[in-house]
């Protein structure tokens, strides 16, 4: 139970991330809107604009389908196999794409599948001297499917661990085969997580950007966001940087929409929890094919990230550490992590501390009650205008009356802190609701409240999900190119920026050097802030447990 004055900080607290939010994403969207009537009257929509809107759903459907198709075998194997050396560290392996910086990755992908990559080089061996092309779709298609997949298999791997054992005991009671138990048991577990995982994935696809600059490989194969930041940065044409974002916008409300009715995939899983006993599988030929899915799926991760740190470490790494260049990119990187981080810590402790106070009336007014909802989904707000949408309409509002360079460093700061946000809020959400609920009453009944609960009782607790959602907001905004991509100049340039400006000058040996220091940077931080998370989820589920047997009584 709260105070009336926790209850009236906690809301106060809500209103003012609500209108952080709001202002950080409805001013450059109403900038938009305003800005399309005074576009001139050329065909805007014209058949270019048609291929490029065409070519984001196409690439966007297939790699969905290629990601959730090869991940359920490698699905299936790993579930039929709870027990084997290694499995703990391959599902370690597949959290490792999605905590590196999509830059880093197509550099890993470069290194293996490029023109001079590790497979041309084998075919050359071989005599094929016709090499193979990653730039286009190709090359977009298996960028994503190496981000993605993972993904997908720890989601769908999730929804097998949750069933109970006691159905695979009954399977083989039954002497229930491998069809048989994929048709009644794995394919319904399956399809419950599939939806979900599947529009996930779509979702990030369609706004996908860096590796469609990376990989792109010219306007044949070129998304909306690509686009709009090409229209900006090297044509100059508001215009059509206007209309590119309106319809940026429509197609991700659209997606979201066709999200929102399906179910919603549980990303608190993960897969790396205690898998139950299963008794089938025990056949050589269901051996020789789950160990193949899972060796093929474990090189096809493991060969692009061994490929970035080889490429890396034949670099001159010391040189590249002490150049002026480096140190400037690398103290402004933090600098922004930083800022971007724990201005998301705050506004996502707004949300959380809002929804608990009105949660804790016992009947909220109904104008409390749309604020709560309003706030559980202000999180998901970026999904609706991504970065680059909202880069170019901010550019529009500040062009006007100011240099965009002076304010650049705010603006890329906003917008990583409202791309890391639900992150964050998904981190801090459910730790407070468990805390509040085991010690609530408790600090009622001793009357400790405002800074005295907060320094007794609720920071020596939350103190870890507070650090592991800071470490996870600033690995996000330490391998962000979006932003910089538009507001970067020499006198702002981020450490992903300056790998990518290496690229770009065919200085391929610094760009490897410098991807491996930025991916061991974001990697870190992403470990050091899951590092004790298993022991504080069993902490957290026995205070629950303790705290669920006092409310029986």
């Amino acid at each position: 139970m709260l105070t009336a004055g926790e209850r009236g900080r906690g809301l106060a607290a809500g209103a003012a991330s609500f209108a952080t939010v709001a202002v950080f994403i409805l001013a450059p969207s109403i900038a938009l809107v305003s800005a399309s009537p005074a576009m001139p009257g050329r065909a805007i929509f014209d058949s270019y604009t048609l291929s490029l809107l065409r070519f984001t759903v196409l690439q966007a459907v297939l790699s969905t389908l290629l990601s959730v198709g090869l991940a359920i075998p490698v699905v299936l194997a790993l579930g039929r196999r709870p027990a084997f050396p290694g499995r703990i560290w391959i599902l370690r392996l597949m959290a490792v794409p999605m905590g590196l910086p999509v830059l880093i990755g197509a550099l890993g992908l470069i290194g293996i599948f490029g023109r001079q990559g590790l497979l041309n080089r084998m075919l050359a061996l071989l005599g094929l001297e016709q090499p193979i092309g990653i730039y286009g779709l190709g090359g977009i298609l298996l960028a994503h499917v190496f981000f993605n997949l993972p993904l997908a298999c720890r989601l769908m791997l999730a929804g097998l661990e949750r069933l109970p054992t006691e159905t695979w005991r009954l399977s083989a009671s039954l002497g229930m085969g491998s069809w048989s138990t994929f048709r009644f048991i794995e394919a319904p577990a399956l399809t419950r997580t599939l939806p979900g995982a599947a529009g996930l994935i779509f979702m990030l696809c369609a706004t996908s950007f860096t590796l469609v600059l990376v990989l792109g490989g010219g306007p044949a194969a070129t998304t909306l966001e690509v686009a709009i930041y090409q229209a900006l940065r090297f044509d100059f044409d508001p215009p059509r940087a206007v209309a590119l974002s309106l319809l940026q916008i429509a197609l991700t409300a659209c997606v979201l929409i066709a999200i929102s009715r399906l179910p919603a995939a549980d990303v608190t899983g993960g897969g790396e929890g205690r898998a139950p006993q299963r008794f089938d599988g025990k056949g050589l030929g269901s051996r020789v094919w789950d160990g193949l899915a899972i060796l093929l799926a474990t090189v096809f991760l493991i060969l692009p990230l061994s490929a970035i740190v080889t490429a890396g470490l034949k670099a001159d790494l010391w040189r590249l550490l002490t150049m002026p260049s480096f140190r400037q990119a690398a103290v402004t990187s933090l600098a922004i992590a930083l800022a971007a981080g724990t201005l998301a810590i705050l506004v996502a402790s707004g949300i959380v501390l809002a929804r608990a106070a009105i949660v804790d009336r016992r009947k909220p007014a109904r104008f409390q009650a749309l604020f709560s909802g309003v706030l559980a989904g202000l999180s998901s707000l970026v999904l609706l205008v991504p970065p680059v949408v909202l880069g170019t309409g901010w550019f529009l509002l500040v062009r006007p009356y100011t240099d965009v360079a002076r304010v650049a460093p705010a603006l890329i700061v906003a917008i990583n802190m409202l791309m890391a946000l639900p992150f964050v809020v998904r981190i801090l959400e459910p730790a407070y609701q468990t805390h509040a609920r085991c010690t609530d009453r408790l600090a009622a009944s001793l009357g400790i409240s405002g800074a005295a609960r907060w320094r007794l009782v609720d920071w020596p607790v939350l103190r870890r999900p507070l650090l592991m959602a800071l470490s996870f907001a600033m690995a996000l905004s330490l391998g962000d190119l979006g932003a910089v991509a538009l507001f970067g100049s020499q006198d702002l340039t981020t450490l992903p920026w300056l790998v990518y400006s290496r690229m770009g000058s065919y200085r391929t040996n610094d760009a490897d050097g410098l991807a491996l220091i930025l991916g061991v940077v974001c990697l870190a931080l992403t470990a050091l802030g899951t590092a004790g998370a298993a022991d504080n989820n069993r902490r957290s589920d026995i205070a629950t447990g303790d705290q669920d047997r006092e409310d029986g009584r």
